[in-house]
This record gives structure tokens, C-alpha cells and sequence, in this order.
């Protein structure tokens, strides 16, 4: 996974407290939360104009994942 991925893993480590967080990281594992979730959620929409369930990014549960899933989004497959 490229350079998406990393985004999405730095955004992931700012709402986690400022930590490093590696591509293939669990979001739960490393102290994600329903809160902290939502918001990445909203500004990943913000960000790169696709809106993720709640479920769908809980599912992917790394960023390489929730990375593919906006990739997905934005060619509308």
C-alpha cells in the first residue's frame, strides 16, 4: 500500500494520542475507540470526499484497509 495508506495511518496516530502508527496496525489494538473512530470517519470524508459506515470501517480495521475501501469510494466501485 502506498503513500494513502501512510496518510491514513498518520491521521489515525493523531487522534490516537500523537503515536506512530504502521499501516497494517488494528485500530482496536492500538487504542482506538467508537469516538475517537467517528472522528477519523468524518475527516476522512472531509478530507477525501468518501463517507465510510461506521461498520465498513471497523471491518477494515487497518489503514491499509480503510485506505482501499477509498480508493474504492472515489471510483465509485
Amino acid at each position: 500500500m502506498g503513500s494513502l495508506g501512510q496518510e491514513i495511518a498518520a491521521l489515525w496516530g493523531e487522534h490516537l494520542g500523537g503515536r506512530e502508527v504502521g499501516v497494517d496496525d488494528d485500530f482496536f489494538a492500538i487504542g482506538g475507540n467508537s469516538l475517537s473512530g467517528i472522528k477519523i470517519i468524518e475527516q476522512v470524508s472531509e478530507a477525501y470526499g468518501v463517507q465510510l459506515s461506521v461498520r465498513d470501517f471497523y471491518l477494515a480495521q487497518t489503514p491499509a484497509r480503510v485506505a482501499e475501501l477509498i480508493e474504492q469510494g472515489r471510483t465509485g466501485a
